[in-house]
């Protein structure tokens, strides 16, 4: 790493001619092996937090707390798919409302890198590249492909033009953006893609702007991720050596500023894998011996957030792994927004080396435990259940009349249009489903008297499939795991699998990954047919009101397979934060008051509880709870409210609800 150590003590800035101040200007110093400011030698100190995973109404609060750490800037994904949910059909209101963000930003006093793709990983839901992309079966995603590349020069000519009059030159915030994301370790290394970027980045904010890539630090990432015309960056953890890392970047960057443009925090979790964690001594060590060196670092993830609805990614990492709901990442900022001991200890490294803010950091927002909740009639307390009276689900409030209905029931609500006949089944995007849910239904052909197996190819379950024989759940096939079942049943019985998409890949995989029976099912090695499908709408039904304001076709005793429970509960005058754990459920996904909270899965963990926003609590009216669960609810099906997470298995056990 030669010359690592040159020219990296920013000079002071009272040896610079005290000439008028230039025009406002972001720029590279190849000499001093800076960034210049107006000018000026500047080396920033970022942290990463995704807009898309954090509701609106607490951007502030968190942006507060980043600022009140001492950084200089942040951060920021904008996800494709997060805006552009069908081929022309944008969507910039409310929680996704990018340029209210940033202006937030700018109103805080805080510079933005922004990373706008058009892919971004982030383990978010095929690493922000919309679904739709694959309607097209054969396209292939981030290379030349012309049907690709006039998808993305279709979003950027909307995207863009809202970027380019907060760039730093025009009076704004926004000082570098980022072209793709660590494209070095995708296997298309596609370089005429590249360029078209650069030239499309060129043509949409100007010469001026300050256009960079991001990539690991082994050769064969900086050889396909970096592009002349784009400053290259790296990223790596507090495990990496720093030396060798800067000098990885040395290698392809000669000269100019040193960047981690992702300094690993923490890391995300998976499930069915221990949660991640990080030591702050040793992020802050490695925080520390960059800036040293003079280096900018952006710290990712600052503050993770969560992932709600179906927005969680996954990996392929010799299999496929799903996200979990929660994207805390063992950040300085907890998934609820508050600060950690992790933040303090960076806080006090970045007081090494520029002044921090004046004032108190923000306090940790007010959660509350809002306790048990029935989603079905009860007569007496769980066991241990806490004192005030409202806390228990006796209480007359919390008393609810259990509503349940089997998935299979409401078909015609779920799926308004009816069902699309064919021959062999369609994945998800064949029948433009781009999320959540679907339902494959057939008949045996024969009478199956003795056990017969029920099979899928490897691959073509994607990615679990509840299968259901007369309305009699099975059991469950899943992507790289089982994918077979025993069956008896009679010619003319009828076939059920509800298939689920628990995330497209996001890192990892070179082909695209479509949704639902992407191969045949066979019975005994004889491929069955003449399918029905039912791609299911349940937000759109959840959000027009159902099944609150309908009663369920059947109330009868939760059994085992998918279904729906509700209830609703009172709050006492308040809406606070708050985490809700699932007692004795197996997985399925939670919507309060129509906004779908995301995936729960406390069989597989380590997530156990589902951060719920209080801006999404009622303080002075009932609040509506519907669950969507897919394998079994307990007999008695209670939710508990918790004023913490839990985010591993060996945390808490789960409390014993009455029988």
């Amino acid at each position: 790493a030669a010359g690592l150590g040159d020219g990296l003590q920013l000079p002071s800035t009272a040896l610079l001619p005290q000439a008028s101040p230039p025009a406002r200007s972001f720029q590279l110093d190849y000499e001093e092996d800076c960034f210049r400011k107006d000018g000026a030698p500047f080396r920033y100190i970022s942290g990463s937090i995704h807009y898309a995973r954090v509701p609106r109404s607490a951007w502030r609060d968190r942006l507060l707390k980043m600022y009140m750490s001492g950084l200089s800037a942040v951060q920021v994904y904008v996800p494709w798919n997060y805006h552009e949910l069908l081929p022309g059909v944008y969507d910039f209101a409310g929680d996704r409302d990018v340029e209210a963000f940033l202006d937030l930003t700018a109103e805080l006093g805080l510079l933005v890198i922004l990373r706008p793709g058009p892919y971004i990983c982030a383990e978010w839901e095929m690493g922000g590249l919309p679904a739709w992309l694959l309607w097209k079966p054969d396209i292939v995603l981030r290379s030349s492909d012309p049907a690709y590349l006039a998808a993305v020069d279709s979003w950027l000519h909307v995207l863009l033009p809202k970027i380019k009059p907060r760039l730093y030159q025009h009076g704004g915030n926004i000082i570098s953006v980022q072209v793709e994301n660590e494209y070095g370790s995708y296997y298309a290394c596609d370089y005429d893609y590249l360029r078209h970027l650069l030239g499309s980045f060129r043509a949409l904010l100007g010469s001026e702007v300050l256009l960079f890539t991001t990539d690991g630090t082994r050769t064969e990432e900086l050889r396909c991720g970096t592009l002349q015309g784009l400053y290259a960056t790296v990223d790596f953890g507090p495990g990496s050596n720093v030396t060798e890392a800067f000098g990885a970047q040395r290698r392809v960057e000669p000269k100019g500023p040193l960047v981690n443009s992702e300094y690993y925090t923490g890391w995300l979790d998976y499930w069915g894998e221990a949660h991640a964690s990080t030591s702050a001594a040793q992020v802050a060590r490695g925080l520390e011996d960059m800036l040293r060196l003079g280096a900018s670092v952006n710290m990712y993830m600052f503050h993770g957030g969560t992932n709600f609805a179906y927005w969680s990614g996954a990996d392929f990492k010799d299999r496929y792994k799903e996200v979990t709901t929660s994207y805390d990442y063992d950040a300085p900022l907890s998934e609820a927004g508050d600060p950690t001991e992790k933040l303090f200890a960076i806080r006090t490294v970045i007081s090494k080396f520029q002044p921090l803010p004046v004032g108190p950091m923000p306090p940790a927002t007010p959660k509350y435990a809002y306790g048990w909740v029935s989603l079905g009639k009860v007569s007496a307390c769980p066991e241990g259940c806490a004192a005030p009276a409202w806390h228990c689900p006796a209480a007359p409030h919390l008393s609810l009349s259990l509503q349940y209905a089997d998935l299979l029931d409401v078909l015609d609500v779920l799926c308004p249009s009816g069902p699309i006949q064919s021959q062999f089944p369609l994945t998800f995007e064949a029948i433009k489903q781009a999320y959540g849910f679907v339902v494959y239904r057939t008949q045996l052909p024969r009478d199956v008297l003795d056990p017969a197996t029920l099979g899928a190819p490897p691959q073509s379950i994607c990615d679990r499939g509840y299968v259901m024989l007369q309305q009699e759940y099975q059991g469950t096939l899943e992507r790289d795991g089982q994918t077979m079942l025993h069956v008896t049943g009679r010619a003319g019985d009828t076939l059920d699998v509800l298939l689920e998409n628990t995330g497209r890949i996001s890192f990892g995989a070179n082909t695209s990954d479509f949704k639902g029976l992407v191969g045949n099912l066979s019975l005994d090695s004889s491929p069955l047919s003449n399918w029905l499908i039912y791609p299911l709408a349940i937000d759109t039904a959840i959000q027009q009101g159902w099944p609150h304001t309908a009663l369920p076709k059947s109330n009868s005793r939760g059994r085992a397979g998918p279904a729906f429970y509700t209830g609703t509960f009172e709050t006492p005058g308040i809406a606070w934060d708050t985490f809700v754990k699932f007692p004795g459920w197996s997985k399925g996904q939670l919507w309060i008051n129509g906004f779908n909270l995301g995936r729960y899965w406390p069989r597989r963990g380590p997530q156990q509880t589902l951060f719920v926003p209080g801006s999404v609590l009622h303080a002075s009216r009932p609040n509506n709870i519907t669950v969507l669960e897919l394998e079994g609810a307990p007999p008695a099906p209670f939710l508990l409210f918790l004023d913490q997470p839990l985010f591993n298995r060996t945390l808490g056990h789960s409390v014993a609800a009455p029988e």
